[in-house]
């Protein structure tokens, strides 16, 4: 029997029994009776994405919502949500609303992985740019986030570095105009050389200056530490000179960019380190499952469980 069906069949045996007068003597017992406490109280708030536990609870992403919920995660991010349909957007916001889960990051524009846009300063890729944003304002207020991801896109060869980081500024200024009034926040995401050849933002300090110079509670860094440990590693340090800067995490552990315990990065460390800072936001579980079939979503539900034991 799958665990959804368990405790949907355990909640509805237990709520029948309180049926007669002890229950109605005592009203506040009923209901607490028709919900089962997750399985696991983290201390942080790790947010699965769609797919990721497809073999336990189904294709349906309100079924797969809801299991996230009975195992304990107390967040859910979404790169694709800008592109779903509004009815869907709104069913997915409604469900995490009822159960108490946060919404990360949705990709809030194009990405351009092989020729330059904020880089290049061009007007019509400017507007382009401006425009998705005001879009993502839209979809935020309907999917209940608070945080979009921005990547600035591929580096200008044409152009001086210097050159190109102030028009990546200019960009970040104006779109940051937009998202204050609404108190929304774009995260910029360094990407690894590796994966992700040429583009412009690929380091923390990077980011960090950037951020400093844009000036605006709308821009901050996602700092996502499985890119970090391959394009400059340093992963804490970087996390304390950076910090003021740092609104929403993602992980992957390296090589492989499956499920923390599997590669090099001490999670555990880096998690506590994070929580004694008093960090209250996001973090985003952007990576694969080390093994297939409901044996490894089990095993990356129990490898949080182990990374969150501090």
């Amino acid at each position: 029997m799958q665990r959804r069906s368990f405790l949907k069949n355990g909640a509805a045996a237990t709520a029948a029994m309180l049926t007669g007068t002890a229950a109605l003597a005592n009203p506040v017992l009923r209901p607490s009776v028709l919900h089962a406490a997750p399985d696991h109280d983290f201390k942080l708030k790790y947010a699965p994405h769609f797919g990721m536990f497809k073999n336990h609870a189904g294709d349906d992403l309100l079924d797969q919502i809801q299991f996230m919920a009975d195992v304990g995660f107390k967040a859910m991010e979404d790169n694709g949500m800008k592109g779903r349909e509004v009815a869907t957007q709104e069913k997915i916001a409604s469900k995490m609303a009822n159960l108490g889960m946060e919404m990360g990051v949705f990709v809030a524009h194009s990405i351009y992985w092989t020729e330059p846009n904020l880089t290049s300063g061009d007007p019509e890729k400017l507007e382009e740019f401006l425009n998705e944003i005001r879009e993502s304002v839209i979809v935020a207020k309907r999917v209940n986030a608070k945080w979009m991801t921005v990547v600035c896109g591929h580096v200008d060869l044409k152009k001086d570095m210097g050159y190109q980081t102030r028009n990546v500024i200019n960009a970040l200024k104006k779109a940051s105009d937009i998202l204050e009034p609404h108190d929304l926040i774009m995260v910029l995401e360094p990407l690894n050389f590796r994966s992700h050849p040429g583009l412009f933002l690929n380091k923390i300090p990077q980011a960090y200056q950037i951020c400093q110079a844009v000036g605006s509670p709308s821009c901050k860094i996602l700092d996502d530490l499985y890119h970090q440990q391959i394009q400059e590693g340093n992963l804490i340090p970087n996390i304390d000179l950076a910090w003021d800067e740092i609104a929403y995490f993602q992980v992957g552990d390296n090589p492989g960019r499956k499920e923390p315990t599997t590669g090099e990065i001490n999670y555990t460390n880096v998690f506590r380190h994070i929580h004694e800072k008093g960090f209250t936001g996001i973090i985003g579980m952007e990576h694969g499952n080390s093994m297939p079939g409901k044996e490894g979503e089990q095993a990356l539900i129990e490898a949080y469980a182990t990374v969150d034991d501090f």
